[in-house]
């Protein structure tokens, strides 16, 4: 059985996954009506610090129905850590008991997969494997860029220490791509889900 994945780069690496059914935009996940297992990446844009400056204000919707699909169909849903979303939903936070979806959640860094920066990031699990997740999970790695970093004036104009002022800032492109390694874990994580 495929997993699906939606709301994906179509440059990124689900496209190219035999075992993914992968929903970019111009297929829209909306769209999505299937009860097998999923992995979703809503749009962060209207959930983050900078909400503010994101250009599509309807993006906010897709965040709460992405969590009513992983309740649904079990599967995995992945944001950025400190975004609003999983808070304002109510999800569970990591090492809180389940929620009565029988959800969870757990905080990783995308450099344990291969992302050139930390990318730190809250996954909420629904009907999926937790011995699986906790015996195949990947810990520490070295960044060698940041995500957010400001500009070496910015940061001697302010006389400030960044934590990661010596690594280089990370591309758009490197934002918002999913590591392979890690696509093939979510997949792997999201097809364990139980029957819906």
């Amino acid at each position: 059985m495929r997993v699906s994945v939606l709301f994906v780069d179509p440059k990124g690496p689900y496209p190219r996954m035999a075992n993914a059914d992968a929903w970019d935009e111009k297929r829209d996940a909306r769209g999505y009506r299937g009860d097998g297992p999923v992995v979703v990446h809503p749009p962060c844009g209207p959930w983050g610090t900078m909400r503010r400056f994101c250009g599509r204000p309807e993006d906010k919707e897709l965040g709460p129905w992405a969590v009513g699909v992983v309740r649904r169909c079990g599967g995995v849903l992945e944001h950025p850590r400190g975004y609003g979303l999983l808070p304002s939903m109510g999800l569970p936070l990591p090492g809180e008991p389940d929620d009565e979806y029988g959800g969870w959640s757990m905080d990783v860094e995308q450099v344990s997969w291969g992302h050139v920066a930390r990318k730190a990031t809250r996954l909420y699990f629904c009907k999926v494997d937790r011995a699986l997740v906790m015996a195949t999970v990947r810990r520490g790695g070295e960044p060698t860029h940041c995500i957010g970093r400001p500009s070496q004036a910015a940061i001697a104009a302010k006389g400030i220490t960044w934590p990661c002022a010596k690594l280089k800032a990370t591309s758009s492109e490197q934002n918002r791509r999913t590591p392979p390694a890690f696509a093939v874990w979510l997949v792997m994580v999201a097809d364990s889900a139980r029957a819906c």
